[in-house]
């Protein structure tokens, strides 16, 4: 496994297991497959509503707690220093943890000056390692950081080959946050797991697009968190240390870069209304 250091000096696992989309149900099930397997960053969040699974996949694991990173992160609905304090708290019960590593924000709204607040003081007294924020787009990101004391740790993107996410990236290079990347495969969208760019470099090593993709990212310095519900993908993501891209295939492969979201935009107020509303 290789890592990135945060702003802070915590060693942060390069390579994650998301549980976005992950079924409550299905949860503890993947989330321990995923452990066996070697994966030792959990990726999950209050809106996602598994975070039980998560917590019971890691008391059962017998993998020891400072062994594992895991992330989670305040809803909108959660806003607010008190809001969020309470949340934090609640949060840490469904992991069945003393402490969550890294707690992000998970979108820039509602009062989440407030929110970054409550996570401050989670982080000064222990309860959580390192702090960020997710989806803070390069505006927001520059006001959150220029005005709070703790500076983000990480913002949590949409980041793939078909939006690299390299203007946002530089940007935060300035406050020493890492950029972690949500949907490193784009969700299957704009034909990403028949790409021919992606396909030819994978003959070349005998290795899938996916893990060339994840490959790309991780050279760049960016965490991965892919997600899947079967072991047998959970080994092939993981399985992207044995090989490393040349510079003339990073660069083929940064040439692929559309600079647009292929999910949404928080500059679109119907899309803003849409999540504001998501899990309320």
């Amino acid at each position: 496994m290789e890592y990135v250091k945060l702003n802070n000096g915590i060693e942060m696992p390069i390579l994650g297991y998301g549980v976005y989309q992950v079924t409550p149900e299905e949860c503890e099930r993947c989330v321990s497959d995923a452990i066996s397997v070697g994966y030792r960053l959990i990726d999950t969040a209050q809106a996602y509503g598994n975070e039980e699974g998560v917590g019971n996949a890691i008391r059962k694991s017998n993998i020891p707690r400072k062994d594992l990173f895991i992330t989670t992160k305040v809803w909108i609905s959660n806003a607010g220093y008190e809001k969020a304090k309470a949340s934090i708290e609640e949060s840490l019960q469904k992991l069945q943890t003393d402490y969550i590593d890294l707690l992000l924000i998970h979108q820039p709204f509602n009062d989440y000056y407030g929110t970054y607040r409550a996570m401050e003081e989670a982080n000064k007294t222990g309860k959580v390692r390192a702090i960020g924020v997710s989806n803070f787009y390069p505006d927001r990101f520059v006001d959150l950081a220029e005005f709070c004391e703790i500076k983000p740790a990480v913002n949590q993107m949409e980041t793939h080959v078909f939006n690299q996410q390299r203007k946002l990236q530089e940007v935060m290079q300035e406050y020493g946050t890492e950029l972690m990347a949500w949907g490193p495969f784009a969700e299957g969208r704009n034909d990403f797991f028949t790409n021919g760019t992606l396909a030819a470099i994978g003959v070349k090593y005998g290795k899938s697009v996916a893990q060339v993709a994840l490959r790309f990212l991780i050279q760049r310095g960016i965490v991965v968190i892919p997600k899947s519900t079967h072991k047998e993908r959970m080994i092939e993501n993981f399985n992207v240390f044995d090989f490393s891209l040349t510079e003339r295939e990073m660069t083929v492969i940064a040439a692929l870069d559309n600079e647009k979201s292929l999910f949404f935009s928080h500059y679109d107020p119907e899309m803003v209304k849409w999540l504001i509303n998501y899990v309320k």
